[in-house]
């Protein structure tokens, strides 16, 4: 699948079907993700965040304390690291925060930039319903 964002190839994730029989697919470029089916969309583009609101911070046990890094896709932090059981948490990673990781924040700005103006629009992204 092409990235309707940046036109790259996209990844899907080898997740196990479910009920909803959801493929979800994400570019490792520009980082957006589309999901194929579902129980209301046949195609669900969510649109641009921005980085305040874009990314979770990542939990696990081995990540060092005192640095707080943002949970990327395919389940590593935006720096590049990828622990064991590590997840995102139910809170913000927050780049302007002191405690932020520098290579995550580099990272996260090289992703933003990477979206075109013109697809940062709320409505930017077009998602399909389903038609009943």
């Amino acid at each position: 699948m092409e990235c309707d964002v940046c036109g790259r190839s996209m990844w899907r994730w080898p997740v196990p079907p479910t009920a909803r029989e959801e493929e979800i697919w994400s570019c490792s470029w520009c980082h957006a993700a589309t999901h194929v089916g579902g129980e209301w969309f046949e195609i669900s583009r969510p649109p641009y965040l921005p980085m305040g609101m874009r990314w979770e911070k990542a939990v696990a046990d081995g990540l060092a304390s005192g640095v707080s890094h943002a949970f990327g896709i395919f389940d590593k932090t935006l720096c590049g690291i990828q622990e064991t059981g590590m997840s995102p948490s139910d809170h913000w990673w927050l780049p302007e925060q002191e405690d932020a990781c520098g290579a995550c924040r580099e990272t996260a700005d090289a992703i933003d930039d990477r979206w075109p103006q013109a697809m940062k629009g709320e409505n930017a992204r077009v998602s399909v319903a389903r038609r009943l």
